[in-house]
């Protein structure tokens, strides 16, 4: 729906304190969200996501690619076994409708920048005449190296702009999380306008804290979605954080805050 939000969520976030796949499913439909998403498919009830995902009128928008996320694309030892991963994935994101697969870069242990996009590159380069052929998204997703995920080498919006260059592929883009690319960087506003033709994917949290989107964290997503929506992008922006009240509320209240209307 061009000029407004299409608003997803991570199935994982809101599934506590009595709440079911199916509940917060459900829930999403009637306030408005477009789509679900998931992490792992071993770790998530998959096939009754998928259904109560169809029965309710939502897409699944996302879920992880390949394991792992410390040792990922950026070790060409990884890259027979991500390659294998990704098709497999690839298969089942074409066979249900799923815009998007995540990927991980890995930590660097040692490895240079440089070298990182290269081998990296190279990893997504591998499949990625699969994912357009299949009409997937891998999205390598951008992480803080800061806080949550020490030594992750994709930690900055212009490296993982180098590696999408690299590889020269429509499916190859970034997932821009908002919350650790203000923990990384801020700026968010201008690196949507500047590098939002690379961002196949977003994701929301309020930091500090990787919690609710209110009124006690720093980042003003109003602005944020309207730079989004600005920038032309059409796909979902899906939350990604641990509700510090009861889960329905805080996806009803994301909701609220995100829908931006162009």
């Amino acid at each position: 729906m061009s000029g407004r939000i299409r608003q997803s969520f991570c199935i994982g976030c809101f599934t506590r304190d009595g709440v079911t796949v199916s509940d917060a499913i459900s829930r999403a439909a009637v306030i408005g969200y477009e789509a679900v998403e998931l992490w792992h498919r071993d770790r998530t009830p998959f096939v009754e996501l998928l259904e109560a995902a169809e029965a309710n009128g939502l897409t699944v928008a996302s879920m992880i690619g390949h394991d792992s996320l410390p040792d990922g694309l950026n070790k060409r030892s990884n890259h027979d076994r991500i390659e294998d991963e990704l098709a497999e994935s690839i298969a089942i994101a074409s066979t249900h409708g799923i815009p998007g697969l995540i990927c991980f870069s890995g930590n660097r242990d040692g490895l240079g920048d440089e070298k990182g996009v290269e081998t990296t590159a190279e990893g997504l380069s591998r499949v990625s005449a699969l994912a357009e052929k299949s009409g997937v998204n891998l999205n390598l997703e951008l992480l803080n190296s800061k806080v949550d995920h020490p030594d992750y080498q994709c930690d900055r919006t212009l490296w993982g702009v180098q590696v999408c260059e690299q590889v020269g592929s429509p499916r190859v883009k970034l997932l821009y999380d908002i919350y650790h690319m203000q923990i990384m960087e801020g700026d968010l506003v201008r690196s949507i306008d500047d590098c939002g033709n690379w961002f196949g994917h977003y994701h929301t949290a309020g930091n500090p804290g990787r919690k609710d989107l209110d009124q006690e964290q720093e980042i003003h997503y109003p602005a944020v979605m309207k730079a989004i929506v600005e920038s032309g992008y059409e796909g979902y922006v899906g939350h990604e954080f641990t509700p510090k009240g009861q889960p329905l509320a805080a996806l009803e209240e994301a909701f609220r805050v995100c829908d931006y209307r162009k």
